[in-house]
């Protein structure tokens, strides 16, 4: 499995657009030259590659691409889904001392506490760089998209306001989306509506909080009084996650449904989520089976080259439950990215142990 890691980040950060497949989407799939929450989990995933490898020519690859794409930053929208990058800056600044970062990511850390927008309950509202709005709902994208950048600038400036904002978010975002029946996730809420719409439980959903909430958890714990609710919810949510896991080792594309299509993305970030949560002390051994068993499932998706398969496309919150299972399949740099932290989370553990 180890062997795997750096075709998947190569393919991630160097392929070229005649590997990306024919299809009409390649280049928002895989171009990683532009600012937005898909380059932004694949950059994500180059950190933790690098802090874990320590390799300066990943390092030098993060650098360059932040100096390249931030400028496309500055010309574009401020909103939820333009945050992403900037949860890599506070782990910049400690790396290189250029204050540039620190700067930086103080001022993203304040517009989400100051002037994001907010639904009724208080959450954040899911904003995009597409001309489209989503007035008064909440995603679960949301979670890793913003609220873990700003734990990592709690960290960075030992700020308890912005750590007890994102403990907060995570709260907000799992009391609106959790099922109270099956304790799995839905993918989004209309606080105008309350209303779930579709009611999916759409599995890259789930793997965005299966992994957004230990990172989270990192980051803010002795910084802020840490709910209990939120570990009694999560714990619930990964048992509920782990009881639909297929055969193979991976989850359909939406959980409670086990005819629909296995999805690899989702399967990596909830299987990461568990190495993570593990850690943190969030779950209990018993779910490093599944964690293992889910791994096997994704490294079979992996090509020679590196390209990650089975990863549904972009995905708003759809209209109907059946509409997830007809999502276009095709490599992406966040099934790159969820992929590489998985195996970038075993890999440490492996060298840990």
């Amino acid at each position: 499995m180890a062997t795997s890691i750096e075709p998947v980040y190569r393919y991630m950060m160097h392929s070229h657009e005649e590997e990306w497949g024919d299809h009409p989407w390649r280049d928002w799939a895989m171009n990683i030259h532009r600012w937005d929450w898909n380059p932004g989990v694949a950059i994500i995933a180059a950190m933790e590659y690098f802090k874990v490898t320590d390799r300066r020519e990943i390092l030098n690859d993060i650098v360059c691409w932040v100096k390249e794409n931030e400028p496309l930053f500055h010309g574009g929208s401020m909103v939820i889904n333009s945050v992403a990058p900037f949860a890599v800056y506070p782990d910049l600044f400690r790396v290189t001392a250029d204050e540039s970062y620190r700067q930086t990511a103080m001022k993203i850390a304040d517009w989400l506490i100051e002037r994001a927008p907010r639904t009724k309950e208080s959450a954040f509202e899911h904003t995009v760089t597409e001309s489209e709005a989503f007035r008064e709902q909440v995603w679960a994208d949301t979670v890793f998209m913003a609220v873990v950048f700003l734990a990592r600038s709690a960290r960075l400036f030992r700020d308890e306001h912005y750590a007890q904002e994102a403990a907060s978010q995570l709260l907000h975002h799992f009391r609106l989306l959790q099922d109270v029946e099956t304790n799995l996730l839905f993918h989004g809420y209309n606080c105008s509506l309350r209303s779930h719409m579709s009611a999916a439980k759409w599995t890259r959903a789930n793997a965005w909080m299966a992994l957004g909430t230990p990172l989270i958890y990192r980051e803010i714990q002795g910084l802020c009084e840490l709910p209990q609710e939120i570990g009694t919810r999560y714990r619930e949510m990964m048992q509920a996650i782990r009881a639909v896991q297929r055969d193979d080792g991976l989850w359909p594309t939406v959980l409670d449904r086990p005819d629909y299509v296995p999805e690899t993305s989702g399967s990596a970030g909830i299987a990461c989520g568990i190495i993570h949560g593990i850690s943190q002390g969030l779950l209990d051994d018993s779910f490093r089976e599944c964690a293992l068993n889910a791994a096997a499932g994704v490294s079979a998706q992996i090509g020679a080259d590196g390209r990650v398969s089975g990863v549904s496309g972009g995905t708003p919150v759809l209209a109907s439950v059946d509409d997830y299972n007809r999502v276009p399949v095709f490599p992406t740099l966040y099934g790159q990215g969820l992929v590489l932290m998985l195996l970038t989370a075993l890999h440490d553990e492996r060298t840990r142990s």
